[in-house]
């Protein structure tokens, strides 16, 4: 490569690499003239890169934005992760595989062949669970302009359009966390909804008025983005559904941010689909509706592999003792009973009980079907 190619993709490098660069220390860096700096610099701007001119005693200069996308220049691990993050972008639910594809490909043309090759041998295969209905997908341009939105502190109004077909039960404050998560495989279903809730939106009503929240996280969970915000018109805290957002324009008002409940969004969010109120904080598995504590005849290293949430304490080289929490009391019942160990009930008596209502049930299942009638 040239000398002055490669001092040129230098200067770029370290343009890129902080906000302000001092013209003096450039020339030391690049161990050439302050003049032979500004050829430079100027050489970059006749390719495409916004390069600004910062006055005063010193000077410098500062890679800005620009209208149009100049050639970009990474680094070998730059490169590499950028090609990552691109195939893992097609597992988001963001609407924007086809796009990621795309800029994957014309990423890989330019890699060397060293970086081609490391690229090459890692290739990430999405895998969704089994469900009963696809998951939805959200448009891009709605999760740009909720971003925008929680970037600018702007109050944000949208249309929020309905579940299709029966609703799932929702977790959150009394009145339900907008957005709706099914219980986890192997446990019950979450508890009922409170009497007077409906079930379904009713026909041939009149349009519910747009939704006026202050936006303050744009989160993923379970391949599903949501919406964390503070509900103007009910005067709390909602998760909303990105999927079933539709926003209008114009924004409101800039706000002041709120202390999110719990300290951080990543605590908020799992409280409120443990079932938590907005309120309370996530504290070991007092989240769940149902909570248990028995003593298993298993040791204490082999439950904490299969126990990604709960308490577990060794009582001895075969025992340990187990606090667990679940939706329901039968399906904490089922869960504890995996482990395929003699169980000793703690409490409370609910547990008990609903270990009580399982044997009866798979007593029942074991029994011997008579045969139909011809």
């Amino acid at each position: 490569m040239p000398k002055t190619s490669a001092r040129l993709l230098s200067l770029l490098s370290l343009l890129q690499a902080r906000r302000d660069w001092p013209g003096a220390l450039l020339a030391e860096r690049l161990d050439v003239s302050p003049r032979t700096v500004r050829r430079d610099v100027d050489r970059l701007r006749e390719l495409g890169y916004p390069v600004v001119a910062m006055k005063g005693p010193d000077g410098g200069y500062r890679l800005d934005a620009g209208t149009e996308l100049p050639p970009l220049l990474f680094d070998d691990e730059q490169a590499v992760a950028l090609a990552v993050a691109l195939q893992i972008a097609t597992t988001t639910g963001a609407g924007i595989e086809e796009a990621a594809a795309r800029a994957l490909n014309t990423v890989r043309q330019v890699l060397p062949a060293r970086l081609r090759h490391r690229v090459d041998t890692l290739r990430v295969t999405a895998v969704d669970r089994p469900a009963i209905r696809p998951e939805p997908q959200v448009d891009s341009d709605v999760l740009m302009a909720i971003g925008a939105a929680v970037h600018g502190r702007e109050v944000l109004r949208f249309d929020y359009s309905p579940v299709s077909g029966p609703v799932r039960a929702t977790v959150g404050t009394s009145e339900g966390c907008e957005g709706t998560l099914a219980a986890p495989p192997g446990s019950a279903a979450p508890p009922a909804l409170p009497r007077g809730t409906p079930t379904q939106t009713p026909r041939h009503s009149d349009p519910p008025p747009p939704r006026r929240v202050e936006p303050h996280h744009l989160v993923t969970w379970g391949r599903r983005w949501y919406l964390v915000a503070w509900d103007l018109d009910r005067d709390d805290w909602r998760t909303f559904r990105a999927d079933r957002i539709t926003p209008r324009t114009p924004t409101g008002p800039r706000f002041p941010p709120r202390e999110l409940p719990g300290g951080s969004v990543a605590a908020f969010i799992t409280a409120r689909f443990r079932g938590i109120g907005a309120t309370q904080g996530p504290d070991g598995v007092g989240g769940w509706p149902c909570r248990g504590e028995v003593i298993l005849a298993l040791p204490a290293a082999e439950v904490l592999r299969h126990t990604r949430e709960g308490i577990v304490e060794e009582l001895g080289p075969d025992r340990c003792r187990v606090v667990l929490g679940s939706w329901s009391w039968p399906g904490l019942a089922a869960a504890i009973g995996r482990f395929d160990a003699d169980i000793e009930v703690i409490g409370p008596p609910e547990l008990a009980s609903a270990f009580a209502h399982l044997a009866t049930r798979y007593a029942a299942a074991g029994q011997p079907r008579a045969a139909p009638n011809p």
